[in-house]
């Protein structure tokens, strides 16, 4: 299953917000670099979709805020 999640890293608080079936935003406390947003997205989405980590992988957007995920059900 593919999902776009768009990402505010960097922000004040954590905030996830599910816009449409496949679509999220998504506020993290990390900061962009040495990948730290990335993984804390993935987790969050690990967690929303109760499965593991390793199940969870960015397809697209690995430096950008607009992110396509793959998430193995």
């Amino acid at each position: 299953m593919y999902i776009k999640v768009r990402v505010v890293a960097g922000a004040k608080k954590e905030d996830f917000k599910r816009k449409d079936e496949n679509t999220f935003l998504i506020s993290v406390k990390e900061k962009a670099e040495r990948n730290m947003a990335n993984r804390r997205v993935c987790e969050l989405i690990s967690l929303f979709f109760k499965v593991p980590i390793n199940k969870v992988h960015i397809v697209n957007g690995h430096q950008s805020p607009s992110k396509i995920l793959s998430v193995d059900l």
